[in-house]
């Protein structure tokens, strides 16, 4: 298994990852001795993954990072970088790499200060790999100073640092950041594509793979998700139930409560697993355990990890409402299908009897004006309102059709 295995329908990208994973070597090279690099080469310093909700730009550039870390025997044979089993490839796949640094939002926007150690980083030599690199998850959520500093780095970097940033489109990179980067557009995946590889990598039973890829669009990690998660799959039926449920105005403000509360209880679990084990390390390595006091001058450093978690509750809220809103366009586009007279791309199968009795109560005029609504709810969402108000005029303005 080799780490282009988990690119679902990214066969064309692999191939260019691979062929700039091989001409590494000879940057390595030149930059060990001193010499220019290959003029020719396909190995280029900072790199741009775009493509839709997904399609794997995290995993594509996840891969890349593995592959220019390998340190397969086999490669001194003349084997491809990447081998998916080696040290380099294992540690970098699963984040504790010492020279792969990721940078994901901890809330709405990568702050100055959440740069500023990696873009330092980033003029270092690799401690142990081949290279040191930088991988931006959420590259689109660099505000102004943070996005100038990585300007900086991409402008003028280290020999052997590579910056590799995620986004969905190009447009939402800076003109000047993204005009030094090589681009790589993802594409989404195929429903068969997506139902073939949880078949075969997860394990999943042919039929439910199946569901769970046509349900989902095409997403892979929702569709991995939906399939091996039962609570994922009982959220999602929650959420198609609420075309049902907005007849009156009652029945509007109880959905939107309940759907809010949904997303704040997925904020909740998360908090509870990741925010315990980071404070106890955080004291642990500012030399206060368990039971005892923390050392003098520590106070600022735990006020800002506590703003930090603050913030990554806010953002994973969200995410779980956007994750609902992306579940409910999906069911008012088989609505409007439907009522076209078309049942050819399906998504929501398993609702079908529900599709059915709103398709006929409705025009497609007023299944477009819900879909709009569900839109101003994101938009809302992203302009910082009260996740209950937004949602509460969503379920109103569904009910008014």
């Amino acid at each position: 298994m080799t780490v282009w295995d988990d690119l679902v329908g990214q066969e064309k990208v692999s191939e260019q990852l691979d062929a700039a994973a091989r001409d590494a070597d000879a940057f390595v090279t030149a930059a060990t001795n001193g010499t220019p690099p290959p003029e020719a080469s396909k190995m280029t310093h900072a790199w741009l993954f775009t493509g839709p909700p997904g399609a794997g730009r995290n995993q594509a550039a996840r891969a890349f990072a593995a592959a220019l870390q390998c340190v397969s025997p086999d490669r001194a044979l003349g084997g491809s970088p990447g081998c998916g089993f080696c040290d380099g490839c294992h540690t970098a796949l699963i984040g504790t790499h010492a020279d792969v640094t990721t940078v994901a939002a901890v809330g709405t926007q990568i702050l100055a200060d959440d740069m500023r150690d990696t873009v330092r980083k980033s003029f270092t030599s690799p401690a142990t790999g081949r290279w040191q690199i930088i991988l931006v998850e959420d590259a689109e959520r660099l505000n102004e100073k943070s996005a100038n500093a990585v300007l900086k780095a991409v402008e003028e970097p280290a020999p052997r640092t590579v910056w590799l940033l995620c986004a969905p489109s190009i447009e939402d990179v800076l003109p000047t950041i993204r005009s030094r980067c090589r681009h790589l557009n993802l594409t989404t995946p195929s429903v068969d594509a997506v139902a073939d590889m949880l078949v075969r990598r997860e394990g999943i039973e042919p039929a439910v793979a199946a569901a769970a890829a046509c349900a989902t669009q095409g997403h892979v990690d929702r569709a991995r998700r939906l399939a091996t998660d039962p609570a994922a799959r009982e959220r999602r039926a929650t959420v198609l139930k609420l075309p049902l449920r907005v007849d009156d105005v009652g029945g509007c403000l109880k959905a939107a409560q309940e759907l809010v509360d949904a997303a704040a209880e997925d904020a909740k679990q998360l908090a509870e697993e990741v925010d315990g084990k980071e404070t106890e390390e955080m004291k642990a390595a500012m030399g206060g355990g368990q039971g005892s006091r923390m050392p003098r001058g520590t106070a600022g450093v735990m006020k800002d990890l506590e703003d930090k978690q603050k913030r990554r509750r806010t953002r994973t809220q969200r995410d779980s409402l956007d994750l609902a809103l992306t579940d409910l366009t999906a069911f008012y586009r088989d609505v409007l299908a439907l009522q076209f007279g078309s049942r050819v791309a399906i998504a929501n199968v398993d609702a079908e009897d529900a599709l059915e009795r709103l398709a006929r109560a409705g025009s497609p005029e007023s299944t477009l004006r819900r879909i709009d609504a569900i839109g101003a709810c994101r938009e809302a969402l992203d302009r910082n309102v009260a996740p209950l108000l937004a949602v509460e005029a969503m379920t109103l303005a569904l009910r008014a059709g």
